[in-house]
């Protein structure tokens, strides 16, 4: 297997932050995300790369792994257990070998040979060895949903590593949540089991509720009528509209709980949260000579009362 540089692949330096892996790789899969680049072999070659990258370099651990251990990073646990230094084999190496070039031996390894070498080393017991099975690496993946979404079970596709797959998303999924895919990460090593997809879900909110766990929040406009006297209005819920009564002398801010009208509880079927609704108090404008006349009639009114 040849090497790859990761850092090249995700245009940035072996310095980058986590912060600026993530930054890399989002616009980079943007670039050149299939559904972007359709029947584009390049591309789709290159997003896989991208893929490939971001599986190592964004999980801190295998990042240490692959800059001390290069491509044969997965076997690094193996290579502690045998006291195995890449550095100090070098240099002793280098000392064997006088004239032969290991300069990206230390770092990049990009000018050596890191398997054969541990081979030269070890002799044939690296065989027996390399017949143990390692589990493939885990991949982590972030999926892009509305509130909408969100609140409904439904099934999704999305590419990972090059593949596509097919999941389900069980509704009142949060923001942040991470959920694991078993067997659909790397594939493992000499019979190997598979690794694991880890999946972080992003969810944007456009709606006009807020949202609180499993409770949502609404600001619902009230006009000075209906607050004063009382009576019946329609406000919107998630799945429709509902009716609901209204007392007289209702103050903004009020707030009503509808019970089981919020979002759903996560894997509980038929189980819901509740949805607030806060009153919020209109003032009519433009009013006609004759409004006017009335709310000064009815200002005396209540002035003589008191």
């Amino acid at each position: 297997m040849d090497y790859i540089d990761y850092y090249k692949t995700l245009e940035i330096t072996k310095a980058a932050t986590e912060a600026e892996i993530k930054k890399a790789y989002r616009k980079l899969a943007r670039k050149y995300h299939p559904d972007l680049n359709p029947n584009d072999k390049e591309a789709e070659k290159k997003f896989k790369e991208i893929n490939e990258a971001n599986e190592v370099l964004s999980n801190p651990e295998n990042r240490k792994k692959y800059d001390k251990y290069g491509k044969d990073w997965k076997h690094a646990d193996e290579f502690e257990k045998a006291g195995y230094d890449p550095n100090q084999q070098q240099q002793q190496y280098s000392r064997q070998q006088s004239g032969q070039d290991f300069s990206g031996f230390g770092g990049d390894f990009s000018g050596s040979d890191f398997s054969e070498f541990f081979n030269s080393m070890y002799g044939s017991g690296r065989s027996s060895r390399a017949q143990s099975k390692y589990r493939g690496q885990d991949f982590n993946a972030e999926l892009q949903l509305d509130l909408a979404q969100a609140y409904t079970t439904h099934k999704q596709s999305l590419t990972v590593n090059g593949k596509n797959i097919r999941i389900t998303i069980p509704a009142g999924v949060e923001n942040g949540q991470v959920i694991k895919i078993p067997g659909h990460g790397g594939a493992g090593v000499n019979g190997g089991p598979n690794g694991d997809l880890y999946i972080t879900f992003s969810i944007s909110n456009n709606s006009d509720f807020k949202r609180d766990g499993n409770n949502l929040y609404s600001n619902v406009d009230l006009d000075l009528y209906t607050a004063v006297l009382g009576g019946e209005i329609s406000i919107k819920t998630f799945d429709g509209k509902v009716k609901i009564k209204v007392p007289a002398e209702t103050q903004t801010g009020t707030k009503v709980k509808l019970k089981g009208k919020g979002f759903p509880v996560y894997k509980k079927d038929n189980q819901f949260g509740d949805l607030y609704v806060i009153y919020n108090l209109k003032v009519p404008t433009k009013l006609s000579e004759k409004e006017k006349e009335l709310f000064t009639e009815l200002s005396k009114l209540r002035n003589h009362e008191q």
